[in-house]
């Protein structure tokens, strides 16, 4: 990863894979990563950490059973995954944090909130769903696993579980898939911290979905990115990396000319 510090850590008794660095302010404010589902930290080299690594000091793990991280029981429900970057963000970086996340990361960042607001500054949910039926068209419930031989070297290379495990942990993630997140539209009321809710045009679930998560949460902005897919931080990074940096920029609740949904909040911070 890109100017990043990285290694193993023990995480309250598991060996994680983590990457943080500094950047070249001062008074920087942390930023962690959330990878995608089945995915890893490398992901977010060349696409998101030009975003904040000039702005931000910059956290990125392994989650359970992903990337250089080995599997433990429980490893691929929302529920574990929300507690061990809990963990991470107590031990780890030790204080409140902004959060990235993509697909299950963003998923992950969400529940973060709800469980812990007092860790969360502000969330940037990339291609994220709230709950399984989403309207997810590209999941299934028995998929047929190929593994190719490329992909296989790969987990060979960076995982320390066995060959063997590679399938097992592929079949637990379409599992989960089919059966979490489990959020409701008033529970994402509750999330106060601003959240930027970015995605392609063309995500794998429907865009009304999107629409549902944005609306849902007080202080959200939306940011669609047209002619893009799930892979939206692959397609057109540099789009991306200037959505968050403006998200970055002002924090503070939105003020806009012909507000609707912001409307009554704008009227209360006109008046003060």
């Amino acid at each position: 990863m890109l100017n990043l510090k990285r290694g193993y850590l023990d995480l309250r008794g598991h060996q994680v894979w983590s990457a943080q660095g500094k950047t070249f302010g001062k008074k920087s404010e942390p930023v962690l990563l959330m990878h995608g589902g089945l995915s890893s930290t490398e992901s977010w080299d060349y696409t998101v950490i030009p975003a904040v690594q000039r702005t931000h000091y910059v956290f990125a793990y392994d989650r359970s059973a992903h990337g250089r991280t080995a599997s433990r029981e429980g490893f691929y429900h929302f529920d574990f995954q929300t507690d061990e970057a809990i963990a991470y963000i107590e031990d780890v970086i030790k204080g409140p944090t902004h959060l990235i996340g993509w697909s299950d990361g963003g998923i992950i960042s969400l529940m973060i909130a709800l469980k812990r607001p007092d860790l969360v500054k502000s969330i940037v949910a990339i291609g994220t769903n709230f709950h399984y039926d989403s309207g997810l068209t590209l999941v299934e419930s028995d998929p047929e696993i190929v593994i190719t031989e490329d992909d296989a070297a790969k987990f060979a290379l960076r995982s320390p579980d066995p060959a063997h495990m590679q399938e097992i942990i592929i079949r637990k993630a379409y599992e989960v898939w089919n059966s979490e997140p489990t959020m409701t539209v008033p529970q994402l009321s509750k999330i106060n911290c601003p959240v930027l809710v970015l995605t392609g045009d063309d995500e794998p679930f429907s865009n009304q979905h999107t629409i549902e998560l944005y609306e849902a949460i007080p202080n959200a902005r939306l940011a669609i990115v047209p002619g893009s897919s799930h892979f939206v931080v692959k397609e057109k990074p540099k789009f991306v990396q200037q959505l968050i940096k403006d998200f970055y920029r002002n924090l503070d609740y939105p003020i806009t000319t012909w507000p609707r949904l912001r409307k009554e909040q704008t009227e209360k911070l006109k008046e003060q």
